[in-house]
């Protein structure tokens, strides 16, 4: 799936950006990023796993929601300056491209 690929790639964006954080939020705000980007692909493949589209839905439910809350991360990130605007803006396009295809396909599922 498209929207598994993009997030995963989010992911691994999220982990290497982590890489210069500072060492005090090792148990933090990086452990928390780390967390809710992974959680996203992770929500989509196991909701791919399930036997039904109510059941999918509600996994890809747990993504979007997974998808705000590393939004906020990104945000405050930027405004604790552990990130510049450049690197803010790049990942907070790519959440919102992510969140538009998670809706969508909620949204389809739920007919």
């Amino acid at each position: 799936m498209t929207v598994w690929e993009k997030s995963h790639q989010l992911t691994l964006a999220i982990y290497h950006v982590l890489k210069n954080y500072p060492k005090e939020e090792l148990f933090g705000l990086t452990s928390q990023m780390k967390r809710s980007s992974s959680s996203i692909p992770t929500n989509i493949a196991e909701g791919c796993g399930r036997n039904t589209d109510k059941d999918f839905a509600r996994f890809l439910i747990m993504a979007f929601g997974s998808a705000n809350e590393l939004e906020y991360q990104i945000i405050l990130s930027k405004d604790l300056a552990f990130i510049d605007n450049e690197t803010s803006n790049k990942l907070l396009v790519q959440v919102e491209e992510i969140k538009k295809m998670l809706n969508a396909l909620i949204h389809k599922l739920s007919k």
